[in-house]
């Protein structure tokens, strides 16, 4: 059964993302009627995430079919390019500054979150670094200095633009990727530790980051003010109970819960179509996770196996702490939920990754019937025995 699984990991994966999509169209055509800044027309985002669909698609296509080595040469042109576009966000003109964060460029008819960008580039680049020093990760120098360094000023220019969910993401998948990479825990433990207060220091120095922070302490003391889109979240998933409301019944929606087709879609699945749903995308990222994790149990080299694993991580991250959000166990992110919420960058992000996952498990010996390698990042091309 372990085998099996192993050469399906890549359908699986495919089949958890489109029921993912399929839910957040879905949620999007109910929800998006209501949306502020739909400039009246009902299906205004949903044309645009449909647009941003297929433009992951054919993003998807390419990686996969192409081998995931080639962009193992690429990280270095993927950091510039997002130190560049995360300074253009605090250019007049260019970056656009939304709830508080200058998070947006916008470059002629199309805006985007560069963040993004760094996500990939982030795990393009701990993969082929640990790949490289593969042995001597547990040395303090090779092993925790250099990927610091490097990830750092992604991490500071992100942190200038006020988005501290997506700082705290990347070094979430930095330090877990060290851990997987074999860094000495010596060194790794304490660096999520300071990671963590290090985030939760500058939200005490951030008047706006703060107000959330004491909401989610004392929620019912904010409840009509920085806690409200959490505490309407609530709202939505207990109306909507185990049977839901009926599709396009909901009410949170209109104009009750500010963002509802973004960072709150998954209280409108709640409210609407009911605990099963919301247990049915749950299910669906845990079988995303365990698709991801045996595509980098079983892939051919050290670099396919952290790839997969950080992109795993950062997809699976971040649906936790979007979950974490909505349902009030961690303070407002803003982050959106993958594959579900409306936002083009990372649904393109989030595609892209699936591409290059496809493109591991595809030279994976499991897949290709070859026997593995008992020794990490050694190919294996001994055929494997007739079952």
């Amino acid at each position: 059964m372990t085998r099996y699984f192993a050469r399906k990991s890549a359908s699986v994966l495919c089949l958890s993302a489109a029921g993912l999509l399929t839910i957040g169209l879905v949620m999007l055509f109910s929800a998006s009627a209501y949306a502020r800044d739909g400039h009246g027309d009902t299906l205004f985002f949903l044309r645009k995430q449909s647009i941003w669909l297929m433009l992951g698609l054919i993003a998807a296509a390419f990686a996969a079919a192409l081998d995931y080595n080639v962009w193992r040469r690429l990280w270095i042109p993927f950091w510039i390019l997002s130190i560049v576009l995360l300074a253009l966000c605090f250019v007049p003109g260019i970056g656009m500054k939304l709830n508080g964060s200058w998070r947006w460029v916008r470059l002629g008819p199309m805006s985007f979150q560069p963040s993004e960008i760094a996500k990939l580039a982030t795990v393009l680049f701990v993969a082929h670094w640990f790949s490289r020093v593969e042995g001597r990760e547990r040395e303090f120098l090779r092993g925790i200095l250099v990927p610091v360094i490097v990830v750092a000023p992604l991490m500071a220019l992100i942190v200038m633009e006020a988005d501290l969910g997506t700082t705290a993401l990347i070094g979430a998948t930095l330090v877990g990727m060290m851990f997987i990479a074999g860094a000495n825990l010596i060194w790794v433990s304490p660096l999520g530790v300071g990671a963590v207060a290090g985030i939760l220091y500058i939200a005490t120095r951030m008047p706006e980051r703060m107000g959330r922070l004491m909401a989610f302490l004392y929620p019912e003391q904010h409840r009509d003010g920085a806690g409200f889109q959490q505490f309407q979240g609530l709202v939505a998933f207990g109306s909507g109970g185990f049977e839901g409301v009926g599709l396009g019944n909901g009410r949170q929606k209109m104009h009750y819960l500010p963002y509802a087709h973004t960072d709150f879609i998954l209280p409108m699945v709640g409210e609407e179509l009911g605990l099963r749903a919301t247990l049915a995308v749950a299910f669906c990222f845990l079988l995303f996770i365990a698709a991801g994790c045996s595509i980098a149990m079983h892939a051919r080299d050290r670099f396919g196996s952290l790839l997969a694993a950080g992109l795993t991580m950062c997809i699976a991250t971040q649906a936790a702490i979007n979950i974490a959000v909505t349902t009030c166990l961690l303070p407002n992110k803003g982050m959106p939920l993958p594959f579900i919420s409306a936002g083009g960058s990372n649904l393109c992000l989030c595609l892209f990754a699936l591409g290059l996952m496809v493109s591991i498990h595809r030279a994976s010996p499991v897949y290709r019937g070859e026997r593995e390698s008992k020794f990490p990042g050694t190919p294996a091309t001994v055929p494997a025995p007739a079952e």
